[in-house]
């Protein structure tokens, strides 16, 4: 996979995670998961660990391996 379609998949997963952020959806649902936890709550805390999974896939697409080099050197 080239560095160009790399940066570009990485850019498109951070787009998406920040769309998923805003959930409008679920501000009026009084639900509960389990029988105390909000909807609400229950979905950022999903959100936040599916946020590290995708930031640790940016991090492998983006970092350069040694045959990369430097990033200022890339066209």
């Amino acid at each position: 996979m080239s560095v160009r379609t790399r940066r570009w998949l990485a850019g498109v997963l951070v787009v998406l995670i920040t769309l998923l952020h805003h959930d409008g959806w679920l501000w009026d649902d009084p639900s509960l998961v389990a029988n105390f936890l909000p909807i609400g709550l229950a979905y950022h805390a999903g959100f936040s660990f599916v946020a590290s999974l995708v930031w640790a896939v940016v991090v492998y697409l983006v970092w350069p391996t040694e045959d990369e080099g430097d990033w200022g050197a890339q066209q």
